[in-house]
């Protein structure tokens, strides 16, 4: 093994964790609080409302997120309006907010399905206590709704975090430089394939690996007695 190029691969790729971290912790914030707002409004009963939340999450769970990247990367930059705003032009013209910005919008559409089946398994005997106590809606929400719908909904969410670090390696696909970013610029220089994927991997192997013995934890914080 070549060690001088083992110690190349490490310290090169490892540049990109901080990247692969920010895109993943913004995308997924932003993403859970849009897929919150979009899970309320498909239980809302408004048709209005569930109906738009719905196509929402049938369009961009029905597409693959490298084809939202490249449209909106390559494609909006296209319109005249967006080139001429420049807020937009912020948004789509840099490849690092446009990868947060697909992310986003990805993961808002698979968090509103999970948080709404949380919320749809919530016992109705527990809304109409809480609407007899004399509870408004949105403290009705705040203390019985969410509570236990994040705690029904916290394994599927656990894997679709999981699922958004994974995504974050097609941000490579637009410029920005993750670690599949380093991983892809190292390869053109030396053409070690394996070695500098598998070391890639390896980086997303032990992010995943502490996310999830983070959610378990979390889990098992709100599933043990007296909580």
């Amino acid at each position: 093994m070549d060690w001088d190029l083992l110690h190349r691969a490490v310290t090169t790729i490892g540049k990109g964790v901080g990247t692969t971290l920010t895109l993943a912790s913004i995308s997924l914030a932003i993403g859970f609080c849009l897929g919150l707002g979009l899970a309320v409004m498909r239980v809302s009963g408004n048709r209005l409302l569930s109906g738009f939340a719905e196509y929402y999450s049938a369009v961009f769970r029905g597409t693959p997120l490298l084809v939202q990247l490249f449209l909106f990367y390559y494609g909006l930059g296209q319109f005249d309006f967006v080139r001429d705003n420049p807020v937009l032009w912020w948004v789509v013209g840099g490849g690092m907010h446009c990868a947060i910005m697909a992310l986003a919008l990805n993961t808002a559409a698979y968090t509103s399905e999970i948080l709404r089946g949380g919320l749809m398994s919530i016992p109705t005997g527990l809304i109409e206590a809480a609407k007899a106590a004399g509870m408004s809606r949105v403290l009705r929400f705040r203390r019985i709704e969410f509570p236990l719908a994040i705690r029904q909904a916290l394994p599927a969410y656990g894997n679709e975090m999981v699922l958004v670090i994974k995504g974050t390696s097609l941000a490579s696909t637009i410029t920005v430089l993750e670690i599949t970013g380093h991983a892809k610029r190292l390869m053109s220089q030396t053409y070690a394939i394996f070695e500098i994927f598998a070391i890639a991997g390896i980086f997303y192997l032990l992010i995943n690996t502490a996310l999830i013995l983070v959610v378990r934890w979390i889990e098992n914080r709100l599933t043990s007695p007296g909580r």
